[in-house]
């Protein structure tokens, strides 16, 4: 039995959840977000608390924990939003935002490019990236693929980490 699948999930009065057709719908002030939700789980809107319920399938009791988490991200995500922040360490490395794409030089012969998604803003200061969005999902995507382009090496930690993550460091070689 799923702990999270049991509690019900409140809403808060700003925002207005809809399922029809198997697509649950929340729209708050920030943004409208939808995930189309599997028959495995039925759910029961009832005023400003939404119940989940697993169904008599086999994979229903592993979808119920799923999606009610599902359901308190997207709520939170339409009120408050995510963040994602990353620190870039190294010399000559940085980043930039140009329009709509994020650039990078991490010290390779040419300038990465990546285009930043719908729903999620990014913006850099000086030696840190912070991406932001209503797409928990989204958000920690996009963060793992700009992480992707340098991850932070071992010795030297130079490369791009998420804040407040640790780096395991070696020694390196010792001088004879």
């Amino acid at each position: 039995m799923s702990r999270l699948g049991k509690i019900p999930v409140i809403i808060p009065s700003d925002v207005t959840v809809t399922f029809e057709d198997g697509v649950l719908t929340v729209k708050g002030a920030k943004a409208t977000l939808s995930r189309e939700i599997k028959k495995d789980v039925d759910i029961k809107i009832d005023g400003n608390a939404v119940t989940l319920t697993p169904g008599q399938t086999e994979n229903a009791p592993a979808l119920w924990g799923t999606y009610a988490a599902h359901l308190r991200n997207m709520v939170k995500g339409v009120t408050e939003g995510f963040s994602r922040i990353l620190e870039i360490e190294g010399v000559g490395y940085r980043a930039e935002v140009k329009g709509s794409d994020i650039v990078l030089n991490m010290g390779f012969s040419h300038p990465v490019v990546l285009a930043i998604p719908a729903g999620i803003t990014a913006e850099v200061l000086k030696n840190v990236i912070t991406l932001t969005g209503a797409d928990k999902d989204a958000v920690g995507q996009f963060a793992a693929n700009v992480r992707k382009v340098k991850k932070p090496e071992p010795y030297k930690g130079k490369g791009i980490r998420y804040k407040g993550e640790f780096i395991l460091r070696k020694q390196g070689k010792k001088a004879v």
